[in-house]
């Protein structure tokens, strides 16, 4: 039986791949966090590389919350180490453990002196795997803040607010049985405050109104 610290530390390390690093230096030979806000994130690939190239740190940071929760999680078998007091299967406690350390590797990563991006499409992507329906829902809410606004992070907060009041509302007045709510509401609402946390900087500049937009995209082009 691989022990869930070892989960816990394999899924950090794959949270922590730099990938809007590697996708600068592969694409333009740059360290990123050198130029726009200096943050190494796919917001600040978007505004310096284009659309194309936040697309696919994008995707890279959802994956490595994907394979967290969906393949790092599977390597641990047998009986629970610990009591497990929750009303999930023991299962999907490994997937929000190795889930929660792939988020915390992508803002605090290893491998560039622990300041990494923030957090929000690695969460988006471990959560695929524990409340789709809530997902796709922030995901919703996302491109229409976007798309209004062309502020990244006011979406990222909005979708961030969203998933624990999806599951909120679905549950209690939409009557939908989800399965261990009364803790997942409690950590969806801790992984949001998370989220929150890492975008202070970003609050501060949309209350000041000095937030960057982002106007190159082919659904703002002429």
């Amino acid at each position: 039986m691989v022990p869930i610290a070892v989960i816990a530390i394999l899924s950090y390390l794959i949270g922590s791949i730099p990938t809007s690093i590697i996708v600068a230096k592969v694409r333009r030979g740059i360290d990123i966090r050198q130029y726009g806000s200096r943050n190494a994130g796919s917001t600040n690939v978007f505004r310096v590389l284009g659309w194309k190239a936040g697309a696919v740190v994008v995707a890279m940071d959802m994956a490595k919350g994907l394979v967290a929760t969906m393949l790092i999680s599977r390597l641990m078998y047998g009986p629970f180490p610990f009591e497990n007091v929750t009303p999930f299967d023991d299962f999907t406690v490994v997937q929000i453990i190795a889930g929660c350390a792939a988020v915390l590797g992508h803002i605090w990563t290893l491998f560039a002196g622990f300041k990494g991006g923030k957090g929000m499409a690695t969460a988006g992507g471990m959560l695929i795997g524990v409340a789709p329906v809530e997902v796709a829902v922030a995901f919703g809410v996302f491109s229409i803040v976007f798309l209004i606004s062309h502020y990244v992070s006011l979406g990222s907060l909005s979708a961030a607010v969203t998933i624990p009041l999806t599951m909120f509302f679905r549950e209690n007045f939409f009557m939908v049985d989800i399965e261990g709510y009364n803790t997942l509401i409690f950590f969806s609402i801790g992984l949001s405050l998370l989220i929150i946390y890492t975008h202070l900087s970003n609050i501060k500049r949309l209350l000041k109104g000095t937030e960057n937009r982002i106007t190159k995209f082919p659904l703002f082009s002429k």
